[in-house]
């Protein structure tokens, strides 16, 4: 069976870069019929925080994207340890006691000879009394996993073909000198353990998939397909490391970001197909493909969601949204009549509140010099309501007899009068939705 899995930290809000990962491993996991696992990154005890834990829960859920399980990583310590000591017994597994300011000169010595910056493995050649001598000075050290220095290869499932010679990474920390379990083994453990058959992230991980690839194979695991998509920037190509913060989930909810505008807009972002509103799961599930993908960088602009969303919410029922109307106090009897004249001159769900205050308050009218004899002439003409959708067009042929004016010379003052706006919905629909009319006072 397809397994994927969304393993997000709870070190913060989700942000579309984020996004990008889970969709695409939740569209795999679906459209095989498959198994989706949110499993929370939370071995970190000191920045981990279950604040953020439920606030990714319920930005998932806002998006519609259901796990099937959860799992805890840090419930899972146990089976981390058991894997270490395994890599120990088969001599995969090495303690270091190198301070960052040791391996900083390292690196820059191999630098200035013209070599990678690549661990030496000095660590190997300790005796067991140096070793006990170094604990002593600095406490534990870290663990590294030893690399057989070959070139790794797998066949990717955005950028085909690759491989990584492994003389040419540092053998990775697997395990903190305070014991703290890093991403990689753990993250190895899990992915063998779960039975995760498809694995999605950002091409920032490519080399962490090859050091990968070896740890399961040396704990006996079946190697997942690995997928490794572009990274997202800026519209201007600009990196978007320093903006992700201002683009959590969150924040482009409250603005009023639809989540099928969003999703829609995810699901293709990067790939050969152009962006295409969907209406529906179901829709984007049947359209994904995840070999359509290419490795460019992908420009991402959150101004793409807004004319999306717009869309988005002109194809809804007045049932799909009867709540939100009610909630900003449009009367009952009022509410479908205003949702379909107000649907299509919105950008999102909050400037309903401003089409409502207009209606209800009636607008500050707008009229120009030449035209406050006309418009005195016309709102004395207009008789009192309540009106209907008759109201509009009756009245302004009367107007147009009385005064001679008509077109534009005659609609957009009126316009103005009434709404303090030049542009808006049919007047037809809106005459009677207006609570109070200012210019008639």
């Amino acid at each position: 069976m397809t397994t994927t899995r969304f393993a997000p930290s709870p070190t913060g809000y989700i942000h579309v870069g984020n996004l990008r990962t889970a969709l695409m491993n939740y569209l795999i996991a679906r459209k095989a019929g498959g198994t989706f696992i949110l499993r929370i990154d939370d071995t970190d005890p000191e920045r981990s925080k279950e604040e953020y834990v439920d606030a990714i829960k319920q930005d998932l859920d806002w998006l519609g994207l259901h796990w099937d399980r959860v799992e805890r990583q840090s419930a899972r310590l146990e089976r981390y340890a058991e894997a270490a000591d395994r890599l120990r017994e088969m001599g995969r597994f090495y303690e270091a006691f190198e301070t960052p300011t040791e391996l900083d000169l390292k690196r820059k010595k191999q630098l200035n000879m013209g070599k990678p910056p690549v661990y030496d493995r000095a660590a190997l050649n300790l005796s067991e009394a140096e070793k006990d001598k170094l604990r002593a000075e600095r406490g534990d050290g870290v663990w590294r996993f030893k690399l057989d220095q070959e070139r790794i290869e797998w066949t990717d499932g955005i950028l085909g073909d690759t491989s990584i010679d492994a003389a040419s990474v540092s053998d990775p920390v697997l395990i903190r000198g305070d014991g703290q379990v890093l991403y990689t083994l753990a993250s190895v453990v899990d992915d063998t353990e779960m039975g995760v058959t498809h694995v999605v992230r950002g091409s920032d991980h490519v080399t962490n998939t090859a050091t990968q690839i070896q740890i399961i194979a040396a704990l006996g695991g079946t190697v997942p397909s690995f997928a490794h998509h572009s990274l997202l920037t800026g519209p201007q190509g600009d990196s978007l490391s320093k903006r992700l913060g201002t683009l959590s989930l969150r924040d482009l909810r409250a603005q009023g970001v639809e989540p099928m505008a969003l999703l829609s807009l995810m699901a293709r972002l990067g790939s050969a197909d152009p962006v295409e509103l969907r209406s529906s799961m179901d829709e984007l599930i049947e359209g994904f493909d995840i070999s359509r993908f290419g490795a460019a960088p992908t420009k991402f602009d959150a101004a793409d969601l807004f004319p999306l969303t717009a869309h988005h919410l002109q194809s809804l029922d007045y049932a799909d949204v009867a709540d939100k109307i009610a909630d900003i106090g449009v009367p009952g009897d009022l509410g479908e009549r205003f949702w379909l004249v107000a649907r299509d001159n919105i950008t999102t769900l909050h400037d309903l509140e401003g089409w409502w205050t207009l209606f209800r308050d009636g607008a500050e009218p707008v009229i120009e010099d030449e035209d406050a004899a006309f418009i005195a002439q016309a709102m004395d003409m207009l008789p009192e309501g309540p009106h209907d959708t008759d109201t509009w067009g009756a009245w302004t042929t009367a107007v147009k007899e009385a005064t001679g004016r008509k077109g534009k010379a005659l609609f957009m003052p009126l316009r103005k009068a009434l709404t303090g706006q030049g542009h808006g919905p049919d007047m037809a629909q809106v005459l009677p939705l207006l609570q109070r009319i200012r210019a008639k006072e």
